[in-house]
């Protein structure tokens, strides 16, 4: 019998993977990879490893999750190291609790390896502090979609008035209902909105605009996923320590011949 780790990769910086991560890759005799990770992280995979995307595009997925969940538990049983490798963190919006499930059900051993989270992460790298004890001493993590078929669920009144960040994954689509929710519910209309795109790699932008008129400025900016929604008073930060974006655009000048 093989191990099945399920990895998160963290949010696309090929260098903030863990080392525990960096080092399943490394032994596993399959990687089962999903769309959104760093395609460098691949490289360290051992000569004859055998390497499977799982796609998953929104609305369009190479493998549906049955289908990686069957593979994760053949391959182990064939006496493999399976790596599963997934964006962020597994067991934050990742699917990993079904894959964990699936190798418990099956009999297959497992290990999780945590990862560092987008919402965190590209925060950070976009210069947001999530917590700040003078302006947010909480936040939360949201999935802005739903399972197919699922209606609207959310305790908007209670993210609305008490928590102070909110950070809103896979978002995008559904930025104009949760902009309208939040306002409905008493949160005001110029409460700060960050929206980073491709957070943590060569190709991140940020956008920062308000509640009232972040969907706009969106559709103006063709911001789309893989975004972060960051929403509350600790986006004002964003101007003072903006850090990454500043140097990506210092190397680009320096780099000019």
């Amino acid at each position: 019998m093989g191990t099945v780790y399920i990895v998160g990769a963290g949010p696309g910086d090929e260098e903030l993977i863990t080392v525990k991560g960096l080092n399943c890759i490394k032994k596993a005799d399959v990687i089962l990879y999903d769309r959104l990770i760093n395609p460098n992280l691949l490289k360290y995979a051992k000569k004859g490893a055998e390497i499977i995307s799982c796609g998953k595009l929104p609305n369009c997925h190479t493998m549906q999750q049955n289908t990686i969940n069957l593979e994760l538990v053949k391959y182990a049983k064939q006496g493999k190291i399976v790596t599963r490798l997934k964006g962020g963190d597994p067991f934050i919006f990742g699917r990993g609790g079904e894959e964990a499930e699936a190798c418990i059900n099956a009999g297959v051993p497992f290990e999780i390896v945590p990862g560092i989270t987008s919402s965190i992460a590209t925060a950070a790298y976009a210069g947001i502090p999530v917590t700040h004890r003078n302006y947010s001493s909480s936040f939360a993590l949201i999935t802005g979609h739903r399972k197919q078929g699922e209606t609207d669920n959310m305790n908007w009144s209670a993210l609305a008035s008490s928590i102070d960040t909110l950070a809103i994954y896979m978002g995008m689509r559904n930025l104009k209902h949760i902009t309208e929710q939040l306002i409905a519910n008493g949160k005001s209309k110029e409460t700060p909105v960050a929206l980073i795109h491709k957070g943590t790699t060569a190709f991140q932008r940020t956008l920062v605009g308000t509640l009232d008129n972040i969907e706009e400025m969106a559709k103006q900016e063709q911001i789309t996923n893989p975004s972060m929604i960051i929403i509350g008073e600790v986006v004002r930060f964003r101007e003072k320590l903006n850090w990454f974006e500043s140097s990506v655009q210092l190397l680009a000048v320096n780099d000019i011949p």
